[in-house]
């Protein structure tokens, strides 16, 4: 984001202006490349060809990695401007749950998919998300430290006097004494990473008329769930097999065509 002179990616990044700047840089990508595809649809050619014209500039000047930076190392290799496995090779697999925030951790999981590691990627989800729920939640935080899980009280519980109240006792930046959300949008990235990755859903036209499934259970033995669309939910359910094959049972609305695995 910026505004006014002020640049800003996100409180662990703020430190690190490099990072910042990288990041910065990856979000014009993505506007650009966005706008060059609006303007295909709309049949705006010249500001497609302007658009992409400003993106191929954009790419000639490559922001290196930045170990202390995991969301701009992985919006770079989102934006196509780093490779997703060296990305994940260099910085995003290593102490994967040091400087995290809830706001951009939804790219670094998407990046980490990029890259092939649904494993890794799962396991941050069950430690830094699964934290917050072991504390209590029932919805996710608009600011967590992994941190502030040790010797803590849960939240739906009165807090006994030799328990941290995350709620009071943490928080950082503008987010300290009860002033952080308890259900925050932006921290729900993984929600939408499951039924992308995990349960497969991915829509290949407009309103879902056609939905490719292509499930990744790493090492889960099964999952299964539901994706709105206009027609109606997609029920599926994914099973691995003794030989590590998956099985899959599907149900969608009238109006959607799946397309399955390698199809």
């Amino acid at each position: 984001m910026l505004s006014a002179g002020h640049e800003f990616l996100d409180w662990p990044s703020g430190p690190h202006p490099e990072a910042v700047r990288a990041g910065l840089r990856a979000l014009l990508g993505f506007c650009l490349r966005a706008g060059a595809q609006l303007c295909e649809v709309l049949g705006e050619e010249e500001t497609r060809a302007e658009c992409e014209s400003a993106a191929a500039r954009l790419g000639l000047q490559v922001p290196p990695l930045l170990p202390n930076s995991k969301q701009a190392s992985a919006l770079l290799a989102l934006a196509g401007l780093q490779t997703p496995l060296e990305a994940n090779r260099q910085v995003l697999a290593r102490e994967p749950l040091r400087g995290l925030s809830t706001f951009y951790s939804y790219y670094v999981l998407q990046a980490r998919a990029l890259a092939g590691d649904i494993e890794g990627a799962l396991e941050v989800i069950r430690r830094y998300w699964g934290a917050m729920l072991d504390l209590g939640a029932t919805s996710f935080w608009e600011h967590f430290d992994l941190e502030w899980a040790e010797n803590a009280g849960r939240i739906d519980e009165l807090v006994a006097p030799d328990k941290r109240d995350v709620h009071l006792d943490c928080g950082e930046y503008c987010y300290a004494g009860l002033r952080h959300n308890l259900c925050h949008g932006w921290a729900a990235g993984p929600t939408a990473w499951l039924s992308q990755h995990v349960l497969g859903f991915n829509p290949l036209a407009p309103g879902c008329s056609r939905v490719k499934i292509e499930p990744h259970l790493a090492d889960l033995e099964w999952a299964e769930g539901a994706f709105p669309t206009s027609q109606g939910a997609i029920w599926v359910r994914h099973q691995k097999t003794a030989v590590g094959a998956i099985q899959s049972t599907v149900e969608a609305p009238d109006g959607v065509e799946i397309v399955r695995r390698g199809a």
